[in-house]
């Protein structure tokens, strides 16, 4: 993105979707902009769901959020709670509903059904207030690439009220942190995608946001640059109590870095928890999994597979057999295979990574994978 199609969202760069035309972008301006130069009436917050511990106070909260564009619904009724300092992912592939999500929630959009709100304000009649809390990062982060990482910086920071002193130490700060002192003053079209990301966190932390919204943020970066760029991630929500929402498609990486994620399928999120609690849900609604590899592979062994209560496929891929069962099958298993003489070198439970709850979610919902 050049710096002739960057473009500033009162201080915070513009979320660039596909879903959001050019004319609602310039609306939401105006609105926005008579909005700040008018008296403005004393607003109530809304009230939010909160725990009464303090570290599950709920920061983000939709409620049956839905968005349709003529007759396809992006967003089907999306109700989701997020909490202080947590990284909760979006998880689903291109147009499943995230950026539609990101849209509303940055109050670029308004849905045409239920509402989206951020510390208790609402997303689309207090988009002002909620934009000082909110930090976004693009998928492809834009800068002007004429000018040096520190003189982006710079030029962020001013637009967003800091000066002087203050300023300067905190770009020397951000750099530092995000690892990017040795390039600051490098042109940025000379930086890498990575470098880039880098740099782009560096920018959203310029006004100290309490929340971050991430699209794609490790997409087309390469290994060391993404291991790095999680671990900046957890740190912003570990140390800072920062409160961390990134889209992917990219399982991976989500499950790396997320304490709980979501999973999008035609606007719908069908399941929502941490990876433990989607494997266990996945496991309660559908066929369980065993992989298995004994000693010795003979002409038996399938035999006496089938002879255990509640298998109901056996494939075999190599020296593995894949079980598929109706319940959980493994002590029974291992119960029958040693009174046979088998030594079991490989048993386990399938669906434990994202992939695969992954892949299993989306074959519920009829849908395809890759």
């Amino acid at each position: 993105m050049g710096a002739s199609v960057k473009k500033e969202f009162f201080g915070e760069k513009q979320l660039s979707g596909e879903e959001l035309s050019q004319k609602e972008i310039s609306e939401k301006g105006e609105k926005a902009e008579k909005a700040a130069v008018e008296p403005m009436a004393v607003m109530e917050r809304e009230r939010v769901p909160q725990d009464k511990n303090s570290d599950n106070i709920v920061v983000i909260h939709t409620e049956s959020l839905t968005k349709t564009y003529g007759d396809l619904t992006a967003v089907d009724h999306l109700n989701l709670e997020i909490r202080k300092g947590e990284v909760f992912g979006l998880l689903g592939p291109n147009g499943a509903g995230k950026t539609t999500t990101t849209l509303m929630l940055l109050g670029l959009t308004e849905p045409d059904e239920g509402k989206a709100m951020i510390q208790g304000l609402d997303c689309t009649r207090n988009a002002l207030e909620v934009k000082k809390a909110v930090g976004y990062l693009p998928d492809n982060v834009g800068f002007y690439g004429t000018m040096t990482g520190r003189e982006n910086l710079r030029f962020m920071g001013r637009i967003n009220g800091l000066d002087g002193k203050e300023l300067e130490e905190r770009i020397n700060s951000l750099l530092e942190r995000v690892g990017m002192t040795q390039a600051a003053d490098k042109k940025t079209s000379t930086y890498s995608r990575g470098m880039r990301q880098r740099l782009g966190i560096a920018d959203v932390l310029m006004k100290d946001p309490d929340i971050i919204i991430m699209d794609e943020p490790t997409l087309g970066i390469d290994p060391e640059g993404i291991r790095e760029l999680m671990w900046l991630i957890r740190d912003l929500a570990e140390r800072d109590g920062r409160t961390i929402l990134l889209s992917s498609h990219q399982l991976y990486q989500v499950q790396r870095v997320c304490d709980r994620m979501g999973i999008f399928v035609k606007g719908k999120m069908v399941a929502c928890g941490t990876l433990e609690e989607l494997g266990q849900q996945i496991s309660r609604d559908g066929v369980g999994t065993v992989e298995l590899s004994v000693y010795p592979d003979n002409v038996s062994l399938q035999r006496i597979l089938k002879e255990i209560k509640g298998i109901l496929d056996i494939e075999k891929n190599s020296d593995m057999y894949v079980i598929h069962s109706a319940f959980d099958i493994r002590r029974a298993l291992s119960k029958k295979l040693t009174e046979e003489g088998y030594t079991i070198m490989h048993l386990r439970q399938a669906g434990s990574d994202l992939d695969e709850i992954y892949r299993k979610y989306f074959e519920k919902a009829g849908e395809k994978v890759g």
